[in-house]
């Protein structure tokens, strides 16, 4: 592709010189759930233009990087309620402010509010969900809750060239830079990209749910996968000793080598595999983090101590998990989680920035808005399950400043 550094060629209008930009959307064809699967498309939509005086200009953002979640590919297989053909598909990016060509006001480095965010060469993460500002027990109108992306539910996602968030959300005119947060420092900018979603429901699955703390015991079911590895990430800072299962012995010995906590783990291929687990454990277990589901109420009676926990986060193996009459006798408490509240996403921000975790990126491809060939091969990586950690899409935008890949990516 030819560069618009080259002198011969003529100028390209910057974006904020432009009527409309890119996104990327699923282009709906006729086809069964689980058997169709729409293909991307780049569509161009109105770019947004300055509010009247009476209202607050929205807070205006270009991703960088963009990275895939399970529930991107679920949507291209219609296996995700409300696809959408003109939302912008994906939940997660990293940012940098978009600066209009007629700033409304100086830049303020003293409050995170629309002039101090639009700060060049600051890097900002979104909350991946609208609707549920902090309740433990779930979205406070659950009928307006929704995750960001590719859906008819939220007009908002990730994969647009530039991001409006409105000023004020959930009827609070204070709300809108709370949906956004600074990337810590010590991420590169796939890592950024990579950490909301799979952050905060790892974080909600483990503290809200679970209720850690320093010294407890826990197994964490299909390491490999984003959200798995991102538990055991936050666990092992916590001082958590964890223990994993897959169904590929390799990602097993990496999660030892490369998560801090991971003490080792099993197969659960294995028949029994719960007895050899917990002899190596040399005990009981306080909790099971789990995204499995199938068996893991029966196998959980020999590896939870009474009163241990199940934590349930996904059902990859099938939408039932069944729980015997043994479990109930040692009041083993089975706790569904899904995602978590924008105060749970704050906190998981801040403690990865104080512990400095790092989410696991395992490549990250290069790309354009109208050249999605490098992001189709990272969906065919997660059609075949054999990452281990996360998919990232870098985007190269002609039209402004290239940004480099991060460092130890492989392309």
């Amino acid at each position: 592709m030819n560069s618009s550094s080259n002198a011969s060629a003529p100028a390209t209008p910057s974006l904020s010189e432009q009527k409309t930009h890119k996104a990327i959307c699923l282009k709906h064809v006729p086809g069964k759930l689980g058997q169709v699967y729409y293909p991307l498309q780049t569509i161009s939509v109105p770019t947004p233009s300055p509010p009247p005086a009476s209202l607050k200009p929205p807070l205006l953002f270009r991703p960088t990087h963009i990275a895939l979640n399970h529930r991107d590919l679920f949507l291209r297989q219609a296996l995700y309620p409300s696809p959408s053909s003109t939302t912008p598909l994906f939940s997660d990016c990293i940012c940098i402010p978009y600066v209009p060509s007629t700033p409304s006001s100086p830049p303020s480095s003293t409050s995170t509010n629309p002039t101090s965010i639009n700060t060049p060469q600051k890097r900002y993460l979104f909350n991946p969900t609208r609707g549920w500002r902090s309740s433990p027990s779930g979205p406070e109108s659950p009928s307006t809750f929704g995750i960001l992306g590719g859906t008819s539910t939220l007009a908002l996602g990730a994969g647009s060239q530039i991001l409006a968030i409105p000023q004020g959300s959930d009827d609070n005119d204070d709300d809108a830079d709370q949906e956004v947060i600074e990337c810590p420092p010590h991420l590169s900018d796939a890592e950024g990209a990579a950490l909301s979603l799979c952050g905060v429901t790892a974080w909600r699955a483990l503290v809200t749910k679970a209720a850690v703390k320093r010294g407890d015991k826990i197994l964490v079911t299909g390491i490999g996968g984003g959200v798995a590895l991102m538990v055991a990430s936050l666990a092992g800072k916590m001082g958590v000793e964890v223990w994993v299962t897959s169904g590929d012995a390799a990602k097993i010995e990496r999660a030892r080598k490369e998560v801090d906590g991971v003490r080792g783990g099993v197969s659960y291929r294995e028949e029994k595999w719960e007895r050899k687990l917990r002899g190596m454990v040399g005990g009981d277990l306080d909790a099971i983090i789990d995204g499995a589901g199938g068996d893991i109420g029966k196998r959980a009676t020999t590896l939870l101590r009474h009163g241990g926990v199940i934590v349930s986060y996904g059902m990859t193996t099938g939408p039932v998990l069944s729980l015997p009459m043994a479990a109930v006798l040692k009041n083993i408490e089975v706790k569904g989680s899904t995602m978590g509240s924008r105060r749970e996403w704050r906190e998981m921000v801040e403690f990865v920035g104080r512990e400095k975790v790092r989410p696991v990126v395992e490549v990250v491809k290069r790309g354009s808005w109208d050249d999605l060939s490098g992001l189709e091969e990272l969906f065919e990586m997660m059609k075949k399950g054999s990452q281990f950690g996360k998919l990232v899409w870098e985007i190269i935008d002609e039209r402004e400043d290239k940004r480099q890949v991060a460092k130890g990516s492989k392309l």
